[in-house]
């Protein structure tokens, strides 16, 4: 069983290879997971190392607060992602609801009927 690591405010300069050479004097990286934004691609300056329970206590111990690329790190055990819902947005169902004028919105649109 192995514990994640969140690793935050690293220079966006940073490598996984830095991170994952800055954590491996305490114990077997398992993982490094590199957060980079979707929509850009560059890195957000934050990661989740993952390794053994005791190596990744030491590691928390020895490296929360420690100053690298001129930037005192924050690194803690990380916490369960909460459920952020998605799917989209709300979506009503139209099909047999009344306009403004008293007549039904038309079901199909290539009948020749009113269009909206």
């Amino acid at each position: 069983m192995s514990k994640k690591i969140y690793v935050g405010n690293l220079s966006f300069q940073a490598t996984e290879t830095q991170v994952r050479d800055l954590f491996a004097e305490y114990g077997s990286v398992e993982s490094v997971a590199w957060i980079t934004d979707r929509d850009t691609g560059r890195f957000r300056g934050f990661c989740f190392v993952e390794m053994d329970p005791s190596a990744a206590d030491a590691a928390i111990a020895a490296l929360d607060g420690k100053e690298i690329d001129g930037r005192n790190l924050r690194i803690n055990e990380a916490r369960p992602r909460e459920n952020r819902g998605g799917g989209g947005g709300y979506r009503r169902d139209n099909r047999n609801r009344r306009d403004n004028y008293g007549d039904r919105r038309n079901d199909y649109p290539d009948s020749g009927g009113r269009r909206w």
